[in-house]
C-alpha cells in the first residue's frame, strides 16, 4: 500500500488495504458482531457469519466478465453455463456427463440460433454467424476428445469455445446500460470494456477492465493507464496468498493529484449490486443495510482488481489498486469481507499466475491498453 520506511509511516496508515481477511489475524467472527482481534479503532461490525453469502461461488475471472455483461439472452447463458459446468466433470473424469452436455448444446444451438442471432444488432450479425459456426464446428472434435479420454484436449477445445461464447455475448451489448450520477462527471468514465498489457521486471500479464460494472472506478484507472502513471511504480505491499498492492506514488500524496487542476482525485466507492439497474455509489452495502447482496464483481477469482481507499472515507480512493491473490481456504468464494466494501474494476485473464512471483520491491514497467481505449469519456 504504502513505502516502507519510518518517513511514510503515516502516510502507509491513512490509506488502507484490505485488512479484514489478512492471513495470522484469527479474526473471531459471532453472530451479529465484531471483528473481534483487530483493536477497537480497527474494529469493524459485520453481520452474522451465518448469513452471508455460502461458498461454491464463480472462481473463474473470465465466467465472472461473462455473466457481468448487461444482456438477456438466455439462449447463449444456456451454452456457457452448460461449457463451464463441464469443468467439474473433466476434474471427476465422468465422461458420460460431457458427452450429454455436449449434446445439450449441440441441441441449442441448432433450436435457438435464430433467437441468438435475433438479439445482436443488425451490423454485427455476421461476426455472431462466424462465432456460433465456429462453436459448432468444434462439437464434433470435443466429442471425439472425449472418446478418447482426451483430458487436455477437451480442455483446450472448451477454453476456444467459451472464448466464441464471450465474443457473441460482448456483440448483444447494444448500449451503455444506465447513466452515471452528474456529481462523478467531472471523472473519467470508461463506458464499456478494456483489455490492458501490465508488463513487470518478471513477465506481463493481461486484464479486463469493466466500464459496464464500475465505469468511474475503471475510467479512472484507464486515464491514469493512459497518462503513464503507473509506469516504473514498484508494488509496496506483497501479502502471501491475499493482495498485492501498487499505486502510490513518489512524494507525500497517497494517490493522483491532477496536474491541471492541483487538486486530488478522489474516486467513490462504486459497486454495482446484482439485480440492480445502476451501480451504489459513495458507501458500503453493509452501511446501507444490504450485506447480503451479491456484487456483480466479486472477490471470488484469482487476479481481481480492487481499488484501495482510506478507512474512514468510502470516497477517498484514487490511483492506488490491488490484485486480490484468491486463496479457497483463508478467503472462500461467496465467503469473504471484502465483497461490498471494495471496489472491483476487472480481472487478470491471462499469465494470472505471474502474480505468485511477484513481491514488494518489484515494479511494474509499463501499463498499456492493448483493446478498448475508445471506450474512455473524458470529462468535459
Amino acid at each position: 500500500m504504502a513505502k516502507q520506511t519510518s518517513a511514510m509511516m503515516g502516510k502507509q496508515q491513512r490509506l488502507i488495504w484490505p485488512r479484514l481477511m489478512q492471513l495470522g489475524l484469527g479474526l473471531v467472527i459471532t453472530a451479529g458482531v465484531w471483528l473481534s482481534s483487530l483493536s477497537p479503532a480497527q474494529a469493524m461490525p459485520v453481520g452474522p457469519l451465518a448469513y452471508l453469502p455460502p461458498g461454491n461461488a464463480i472462481t473463474d475471472g473470465k465466467a465472472l466478465l461473462r455473466y457481468s455483461l448487461p444482456i438477456d439472452n438466455p439462449e447463449i447463458r444456456a451454452v456457457q453455463g452448460t461449457l463451464e459446468g463441464l469443468s467439474q466433470w473433466l476434474r471427476s473424469k465422468r465422461w458420460g456427463p460431457i458427452s450429454k452436455d455436449i449434446t445439450k448444446i449441440e441441441r441449442t444451438l441448432t433450436r435457438s440460433r435464430e433467437t441468438m442471432l435475433a438479439a445482436v444488432p443488425a451490423g454485427k450479425r455476421a461476426a455472431a454467424i462466424s462465432y456460433l459456426d465456429d462453436i459448432q464446428a468444434q462439437l464434433l472434435p470435443l466429442q471425439e476428445a472425449v472418446d478418447l479420454r482426451d483430458r487436455e484436449t477437451v480442455w483446450l477445445k472448451r477454453a476456444a469455445m467459451l472464448e466464441d461464447v464471450s465474443r457473441i455475448e460482448e456483440l448483444m451489448v447494444k448500449e451503455f446500460p444506465y447513466e452515471v450520477p452528474e456529481e462523478y462527471s467531472s471523472l473519467p468514465q470508461l463506458k464499456g470494456r478494456a483489455t490492458v498489457e501490465v508488463t513487470t521486471n518478471k513477465g506481463s500479464l493481461q486484464a479486463v477492465i469493466d466500464g459496464y460494472s464500475a465505469p468511474v472506478t475503471g475510467g479512472n484507472f484507464v486515464d491514469l493507464v493512459q497518462r503513464g502513471f503507473y509506469d516504473g511504480m514498484e508494488f509496496t505491499r506483497a501479502e502471501d496468498n491475499y493482495v498485492l498492492q501498487t499505486g502510490d506514488p513518489a512524494g507525500p500524496e497517497d494517490g493522483f493529484v491532477d496536474p491541471k487542476t492541483k487538486a486530488y482525485r478522489a474516486v467513490p466507492l462504486e459497486i454495482l449490486v446484482k439485480g440492480d439497474e445502476a451501480p451504489v455509489y459513495g458507501t458500503t452495502l453493509e452501511e446501507i443495510g444490504r450485506f447480503l447482496d451479491a456484487p456483480v464483481l466479486p472477490f471470488s477469482a484469482f487476479g481481481t482488481l480492487g481499488m484501495a481507499r482510506p478507512n474512514t472515507d468510502p470516497n477517498g480512493g484514487s490511483s492506488q489498486f490491488f490484485f486480490f491473490l484468491f486463496e479457497p481456504e483463508m478467503t472462500p468464494a461467496g465467503l469473504n469481507l471484502l465483497d461490498g466494501r471494495y471496489s472491483v474494476f476487472g480481472y487478470v485473464v491471462e499469465n494470472k499466475e505471474l502474480l505468485e512471483q511477484l513481491t514488494q520491491g518489484d515494479r511494474i514497467e509499463s501499463i498499456r491498453v492493448v483493446s478498448g481505449g475508445d471506450n474512455l469519456v473524458q470529462p468535459t
